[in-house]
């Protein structure tokens, strides 16, 4: 098996281990006896999230699916119990206010002794929304514009969008006044607080009924599944760590440097980076940029092989979930640099052979960069 193909098994195995249908039933599979009345999911794996709840309660129970435009599994799409509603991401639109206004109609409905399953994962702050009177559609799409653009953490951004949305920070559960709530989450943000994930979406701080919060998967989740799959192969691990945050160029120049000293083995890393775009930026997204970026740094080494890649499939407004780089990516290296401050690393990479398109993948954990050095 040569080093791609290896790289590709330990990424596959890492999305395995954090499916939403998997997960979910691994978390429910000690609570039947908890029968949910409305089954909602929302975000970029919700699909996939809410197959795993009808494989523990079956699928009569009615069930609301906000997902992401082309992430609805072709299994829900011809249930009479199953209503869809994909919108925009990472910039919200019209049908994402009309996931927001049926949330809200729809737990409003749920008599005093109903229990509800609220399903959430990253995604969700964009495909759901509810806005007060005194702003618009525009007016939330160009802030969520200018939030994406200017490099802030997602902590910060979500915290941006609490401060607006009339169903985050809890209060999408603060109008639900029925007997229980249980909260499955899969985690797109460091520290896993159902605060922050899908800014509050799922935060139990406002509700009234009796609530659980369950976190079925995580970036480490992820990143232990990946370890193990690559030592079942006969790899060594030798780096496994959660701190892929910061800037993606100054993570480019910092990971790069440590490949190009590193030993024989794999090196994992997960987390989130962040990038500034200049005005009207080019096809790409975090992952590709630092995949480039990277690819600049270990520049004419043959014996590094790198893997960047969001686990949701997609990078930012592309359909790539990033790049796999080596050696000889950088062979154009004027191009390169112009894509990189053009934040068109996508067009370079399809150029050059490196894009990695997966397609959704059915989760959302954050971000993978798994290295292996021969």
């Amino acid at each position: 098996m040569n080093q791609r193909s290896l790289l590709l098994s330990i990424f596959n195995a890492a999305i395995r281990a954090v499916s939403g249908k998997e997960s979910l039933i691994l978390a429910l599979k000690n609570k039947t006896s908890f029968k949910p009345d409305l089954i909602i999911a929302v975000g970029k794996a919700a699909s996939d999230m809410c197959l795993g709840a009808q494989a523990i309660y079956g699928c009569n129970t009615p069930a609301i699916v906000a997902t992401k435009y082309q992430h609805s599994h072709p299994d829900l799409l011809n249930s009479a119990q199953v209503s869809i509603i994909e919108a925009g991401h990472p910039i919200p639109d019209e049908n994402s206010l009309a996931a927001g206004r049926l949330l809200i109609e729809k737990i409003h409905a749920l008599p005093a002794d109903s229990r509800l399953l609220l399903l959430v994962s990253g995604g969700a702050s964009a495909i759901a929304e509810h806005l007060p009177d005194n702003m618009t559609l525009a007016e939330w799409q160009k802030l969520n514009r200018q939030m994406v653009a200017s490099g802030l953490d997602i902590a910060e951004i979500n915290r941006r969008r609490k401060s607006i949305s009339l169903i985050k920070d809890g209060h999408l559960l603060n109008a639900f006044s029925g007997q229980q709530v249980i909260v499955c989450a899969i985690s797109d943000v460091e520290g896993d607080s159902i605060s922050i994930i899908g800014s509050g979406i799922g935060d139990i701080n406002r509700a009234t009924a009796r609530h659980e919060v369950i976190v079925v998967a995580s970036n480490q989740t992820a990143r232990n599944a990946a370890a193990v799959q690559a030592q079942t192969l006969g790899l060594c691990v030798k780096h496994n760590q959660e701190t892929l945050y910061g800037d993606v160029f100054e993570l480019g120049a910092k990971i790069g440097t440590f490949l190009r000293d590193a030993g024989k083995g794999v090196y994992i890393w997960g987390g989130e980076p962040t990038i500034e775009l200049p005005d009207n930026p080019g096809n790409g997204g975090r992952n590709q940029s630092l995949g480039l970026t990277l690819a600049k740094e270990i520049s004419g080494i043959d014996n590094i092989q790198v893997l960047v890649a969001g686990t949701d499939g997609t990078d930012g407004p592309t359909d790539a979930a990033g790049a796999m780089i080596d050696g000889t990516t950088f062979r154009h290296p004027e191009e390169a640099r112009a894509a990189l401050n053009k934040a068109s690393a996508g067009d370079y990479l399809e150029k050059v052979g490196d894009r990695f398109v997966t397609g959704p993948t059915g989760t959302n954990v954050m971000d993978l960069v798994i290295a292996i050095v021969e």
